[in-house]
């Protein structure tokens, strides 16, 4: 177990990324409070998903972006040298050839800052979530 020296919040792995102080109850709070240089980034892939599920509610949960209708289906979030989207585990596979490029995990795309926003993608992948009922 390791405890974060600044929030005190207790995690099964050392170092393990997480949002510490008060969570943002807005996606606005949450992107502001992300640094400056990453923002833009952020917006962009916010925007991706806004424009193919106009009908979800943005919500935060798990003090995440989140887009919501009758379940999650899809989150994201700014790290340190990537941006995390997070589909579920269906979803990674089903785009698995599309997503070559990119680092991913079980149910989770690494999308580095260094790279642009693959926006049409990311419209694609949370259309699919939201339309088959995949959701993380």
């Amino acid at each position: 177990m390791w405890t974060c020296p600044k929030c005190g919040r207790t995690f099964k792995s050392k170092e393990q990324d997480h949002y510490c102080g008060k969570a943002p109850e807005t996606v606005d709070e949450y992107i502001m409070a992300q640094p400056e240089e990453v923002q833009e980034y952020l917006r962009k892939i916010r925007e991706a998903i806004r424009t193919s599920l106009p009908e979800a509610e943005e919500r935060i949960s798990w003090s995440m972006p989140t887009y919501w209708k009758e379940h999650n289906i899809i989150h994201f979030a700014g790290l340190k040298k990537h941006a995390g989207l997070y589909p579920g585990p269906e979803a990674v596979e089903e785009f698995s050839g599309h997503l070559n490029e990119y680092r991913t995990s079980k149910g989770t795309i690494q999308l580095p800052y260094s790279r642009p926003v693959p926006a049409e993608l990311i419209s694609d992948i949370a259309r699919w979530c939201y339309e088959t009922g995949n959701h993380p």
